[in-house]
Formats: structure tokens, C-alpha cells, sequence
């Protein structure tokens, strides 16, 4: 597969089924902007590689997952609303990021304050991805149309999750949460 084909050079590209849009339509920005997501998890997973205990090993396999249903939720943002989409999301997706949240929360020491990304490093790229998830979700409110509702809710729901899990990478590996000072 030749990975260029010239077909954008004029500032077009193409969504699933074919349909020529421009590359700054919202629904581009919209599952560009999943995929940006997907790449700084991917960033968070490659800082975790050497980590090897059992709790860090399920935050490296949930963001893995959380990468593969990003990758289907562009698919579905990317096609045309009068397209069939091959691959949904649905409640149940939403339901593992909740319990999960849940699960990790219960063992974070409460907030008093607000927190600056900081600590270990996979915290900080969590933390980065968790405000671009919050952009996707902003970009997709702003589509008339979406197969899906879903998606929105979805991409709210994991910018919770991604939250809870840089605190939550922080506290397995001794990353210290920085507070937000009051006077500055």
C-alpha cells in the first residue's frame, strides 16, 4: 500500500465511502482530532513499557483498548452520515471507562484542590491527552450530524477516565501531584 496518493494535495481528502470534503471540514477536525487523541496514549503507554506490576500492566491494557475504539470512533465520525457504519459504539464502552473510574478513584486520595499535569511522565501525556479528548468532544458537538450519539458521551467519559488515570499513574509510581497554588 503506497502510503501517498497526491489525492489531498489540493487540500481535499476523503471520507469512508469515497465522499470528497475539505481538510479543514469539522468532521476531519472531528477524527483528526480522535486520532491525536489515540497518539498521546500511545505516548503514555510507550512511557509505561518498563513498568511491569500488575496495576500498571491494566492501565497499559485499558489504554490499549481505549486506543482501538478511538480508532473506531473516528471511522464512524469519518463517514458520511448517509453511509451505513460498519462498527458502533455502545453503552457498554461507556460503562467500562465508568467503572473503571470508580474502581481507580476509590483508591486516590480525595481532591481539595485543583492539580497541574505533573509526576511521572505517562501521568503528564495522560493529562495532555485527556484536554485533547476534551477538544474532540467539543469538535463533535459542533456537527450537525453524528451516527452516533454516543460519540459525545464517550469522548466526555474519557476525558474523566483519562483524568482519573494520571492520578491514578501517579500514585502507583510515586509521581507527585503538583496543587495549584492560590497566590501566584
Amino acid at each position: 500500500m503506497r502510503i501517498y496518493t497526491r489525492s489531498g494535495d489540493k487540500g481535499e481528502t476523503s471520507l469512508i465511502y469515497g465522499k470528497r470534503v475539505a481538510k479543514n471540514d469539522l468532521r476531519v477536525e472531528a477524527y483528526g482530532t480522535c486520532d491525536e487523541v489515540n497518539a498521546i496514549i500511545g505516548t503514555a503507554i510507550s512511557q509505561l513499557d518498563h513498568e511491569e506490576t500488575e496495576e500498571i500492566k491494566e492501565v497499559k491494557a485499558m489504554l490499549s483498548r481505549i486506543q482501538t475504539i478511538l480508532f473506531h470512533v473516528g471511522a464512524e465520525l469519518a463517514t458520511p452520515i448517509d453511509k451505513e457504519v460498519t462498527w458502533k459504539l455502545n453503552t457498554s464502552h461507556i460503562d467500562e471507562l465508568e467503572a473503571k473510574i470508580d474502581q481507580w478513584q476509590a483508591t486516590l486520595p480525595a481532591l481539595k484542590n485543583f492539580i497541574l499535569p505533573s509526576g511521572h511522565l505517562a501521568s503528564t501525556s495522560l493529562h495532555h491527552a485527556r484536554t485533547v479528548a476534551r477538544r474532540a468532544e467539543r469538535v463533535v458537538v459542533g456537527l450537525e450530524a453524528v451516527h452516533s450519539p454516543l460519540a459525545m458521551k464517550y469522548l466526555n467519559r474519557l476525558s474523566d477516565f483519562l483524568f482519573v488515570a494520571a492520578r491514578y499513574v501517579n500514585q502507583q509510581l510515586g509521581g507527585e501531584e503538583k496543587l495549584l497554588e492560590a497566590d501566584v
